[in-house]
């Protein structure tokens, strides 16, 4: 997903470009970027047009809601089965990430798991490693999980396709619809009895200040809402209460 990122996306490119997994289906959604965005994809096109295992590239630039409305275009492009949502500056961690992941979901049984996630770390504009995120994902995930907040990053979280594609982003949440995404998604996959397969690997490096992080007070209003609507008002504040004092004890 994109808006004015020229100074970005080509890190994002260059992470998808050198996967050794043959069978990409890289989807860019742009917001209409007067920035030379667009023409960084263009010569991505170029150079996938004669790479000798080539990618299959879909891009769309037009005007959008907001980035979550960005994401609800790639859903209705995607043909693949999983789907993975990655921000102009965030890269997949390593050359081999996705075909570990392809690894862990043959290693889930005959049934394709509904998600797949696995860990993430942050870095800055120039790629040098921050830290390790602080939410870890646990071993066994389930969609009880966020209630002690965002456990598994949104890039780092592969969902089923035809899952996420019925399952789209609530534009009434401006900063926080993929907390609320996951969230669904996953309690789909309790109704239907899918498994969540924990990929045990760093999937994504991805940039220390976001949407979220920007808006910090407005996203955390909505998260509050989120959580309230998933696990109930007592949970929620308790849950938020915990928050407090967790922090209060760091400092």
């Amino acid at each position: 997903m994109t808006y004015n990122a020229a100074a970005l996306i080509g890190k994002t490119i260059a992470s998808i470009e050198s996967q050794d997994y043959p069978y990409v289906e890289h989807l860019i959604v742009d917001g209409n970027s007067q920035d030379g965005t667009f023409e960084a994809v263009q010569h991505y096109l170029e150079r996938n047009s004669v790479a000798a295992v080539p990618h299959e590239v879909n891009c769309l630039s037009e005007p959008d809601r907001g980035i979550y409305d960005a994401m609800n275009k790639a859903l209705d492009m995607a043909t693949g089965e999983y789907i993975l949502f990655l921000n102009a500056g965030d890269v997949l961690h390593s050359t081999d990430t996705l075909s570990q992941i392809a690894a862990a979901i043959s290693r889930c049984g005959d049934t394709l798991p509904a998600v797949v996630y696995g860990h993430t770390d942050i870095v800055d504009e120039a790629g040098n490693f921050v830290r390790h995120r602080r939410l870890a994902p646990p071993e066994h995930l389930t969609w009880r999980s966020f209630k002690n907040g965002m456990l598994v990053c949104h890039q780092a979280f592969f969902a089923r396709t035809d899952l996420a594609r019925a399952n789209k982003y609530n534009l009434d949440y401006r900063f926080s619809a993929d907390f609320d995404w996951c969230i669904r998604i996953m309690r789909e996959a309790r109704r239907l009895k899918l498994p969540l397969c924990n990929a045990h690997l760093v999937v994504a490096d991805y940039l220390n200040e976001g949407l979220t992080t920007r808006n910090h007070k407005a996203s955390l209003r909505e998260r509050f809402a989120i959580m309230r609507h998933h696990y109930g008002l007592v949970v929620t504040v308790w849950r938020h209460a915990w928050f407090v004092l967790r922090n209060f004890i760091k400092k």
